[in-house]
């Protein structure tokens, strides 16, 4: 499929399977995407399936298992992973957490992780530190978002001691794109004598968006969910673990799914996969929801078509809030991916957003750093930018 930039039918065509879309400017993909009519049938009608069939016979349970292996193949090809190295989880905090506490730590051990975190990381550092007498170092990045070199900023933080580095791909408050690669390979080559610093990456903000190939990324862990960009169904998520990082880690929540059983049904070690940190009984509705999400967005174009779509619309929106008095975009150059953050001088952001939200126009404040991010998804409108932009003016004049 060529580029869609310039084929804005197909945008309005694909927005009509999304009843969000109808009513409202949405610039809000980053903390929940909406949901294709298509998702929302399929939960109906596996609810139904199972109901109807018997939510615990055993034809209705051949079909759940085969429904998950469907799902595991469909995220791994978006992700360009095999399927044996994806964990299903319910969110992003939940598939931080299967490593953070899946680590075998030691007292004086290190972990280094940046101050662009999300809090749900950053409190479950903080209780590893109390737990196990491991010491936590915060690095500053959100200062790298118009100059300097994340690489060489992660390097001054490391130590031989460090365990671990905990990164988002892309920053979910400033929408810096990390050089996640060149970090990883820092990480990972840091001392030749000892084991390699392991990565986590919080990947809330870059499955959906950036064109990925995980494996050659190199991150140990990447920790992603369905509900934002991906326009899945709350409560499914992704832990993905690259085969290298496989048996650096243990589960700590352990059930059913994870283990093999022997012949009487005792328990037999864990599963030779990423099956092993899952643990017992889903929504495995959402599955089928997110079956379907990825099909609507496969058939649009390929994930090269939609980030390169996302980034024209948010460079778009970048460069008409120059033109706004008193608007100051965090970023100095245009954004390289879809999270647009701004201020406002002399005015409250939560007013703002209120206000704009009472004229259908979705957007979300965010503390640190204190400002208004705008989410631009290959769904957004040209039109949209165009409505945003002249609000903000209104509010302004």
């Amino acid at each position: 499929m060529t580029s869609t930039i310039l084929q804005p039918d197909a945008v309005t065509a694909q927005r009509q399977h999304f009843p969000a879309l109808q009513n409202k400017a949405y610039f809000n993909y980053g903390g929940q995407g909406p949901m294709p009519q298509e998702a929302i049938a399929a939960i109906q009608t596996a609810h139904l399936k199972m109901q109807e069939q018997g939510p615990f016979g055993m034809a209705v349970n051949a079909w759940i298992e085969q429904l998950a292996e469907e799902t595991r193949r469909a995220i791994a090809q978006e992700l360009n992973v095999a399927p044996s190295s994806i964990s299903f989880t319910e969110n992003v905090s939940w598939g931080c957490n299967i490593p953070l506490w899946g680590l075998d730590w030691q007292a004086g051990d290190h972990i280094v992780l940046s101050d662009c975190e999300h809090p749900s990381v950053i409190a479950t550092i903080q209780e590893i530190g109390q737990r196990f007498g491991v010491e936590a170092t915060t690095f500053p990045l959100q200062d790298t978002l118009n100059g300097g070199d994340p690489v060489e900023r992660l390097r001054a933080y490391l130590r031989p001691n460090t365990r671990l580095v905990a990164l988002s791909h892309i920053l979910w408050n400033t929408g810096q794109v990390l050089p996640l690669k060149e970090m990883v390979d820092l990480c990972h080559n840091f001392a030749a004598d000892r084991a390699p610093v392991r990565v986590l990456v919080d990947a809330a903000q870059s499955v959906g968006v950036l064109p990925l190939h995980l494996d050659d990324l190199g991150a140990d862990y990447y920790a992603f969910t369905g509900h934002k960009w991906l326009c899945g169904a709350s409560g499914f998520g992704g832990l993905y673990v690259h085969p290298t990082a496989l048996e650096s880690i243990r589960p700590t929540y352990i059930g059913w799914r994870g283990i093999k059983q022997d012949a009487t049904g005792n328990p037999a070690g864990w599963k030779p996969d990423g099956r092993r940190f899952e643990v017992a009984s889903s929504d495995f509705t959402l599955f089928a929801a997110m079956q379907e999400a990825l099909k609507l967005h496969q058939a649009w174009g390929t994930a090269t078509d939609r980030y390169t779509r996302i980034c024209h619309l948010s460079q778009r929106l970048w460069e008409q809030l120059q033109t706004l008095p008193g608007v100051h975009c965090l970023r100095d150059a245009p954004p390289e991916a879809g999270l647009v953050s701004f201020t406002i001088a002399n005015k409250t952001h939560g007013d703002v957003v209120r206000s704009l939200e009472a004229q259908n126009i979705f957007l979300r404040t965010l503390r640190d750093p204190d400002c208004i991010r705008a989410s631009v998804h290959y769904l957004t409108l040209e039109s949209e930018i165009d409505q945003l932009v002249a609000a903000l003016r209104t509010l302004l004049a």
